[in-house]
């Protein structure tokens, strides 16, 4: 089994990852930073996730998962040292248990309403700080990388 299980996500300030489950996004300003980190790894996704995407994600493996599927059983059949988890709500919810790593970028929007970061119960995540990387000094953006304790 993987050994390094990392969540990514661009965030708003309020917590959401998308105004709808359906939304194309386009706001975030950490995508150069994503590919440089999730290339040549498995990137996990929802099919909702997966309907979003503008193209193939080259350089990665492709895991499309659905609600019913067993997070446990996917992450078995990953050979690689790390996988990242990209998305959406539910997804990150259902591999809650499994995260090593929460990579989180929060960007300067507030939506008010949409798809939550966590959409669903998850228990509670004890994180430590272990680096932030400066994505765009100007506009304040930061990724900030936790390790799960």
């Amino acid at each position: 089994m993987v050994k390094d299980v990392i969540l990514i996500a661009a965030v708003t300030v309020d917590g959401f990852i998308a105004r709808h489950s359906h939304e194309k996004i386009r706001w975030s300003k950490d995508l150069k930073l994503f590919k440089e980190q999730t290339m040549g790894f498995p990137v996990i996704m929802g099919s909702n996730t997966y309907n979003t995407l503008a193209k193939e994600l080259d350089g990665r493996k492709t895991i499309k998962i659905h609600r019913q599927d067993d997070p446990g059983a996917t992450l078995e059949q990953i050979n690689t040292e790390r996988c990242f988890i990209i998305g959406g709500g539910k997804t990150f919810a259902s591999f809650s248990p499994y995260l090593t790593h929460l990579y989180i970028t929060p960007h300067p929007l507030v939506f008010g309403v949409g798809v939550p970061l966590f959409d669903g119960k998850i228990n509670e995540l004890n994180l430590s700080l272990d680096r932030y990387i400066i994505v765009n000094h100007k506009e304040g953006i930061i990724q900030y990388q936790y390790k799960v304790l």
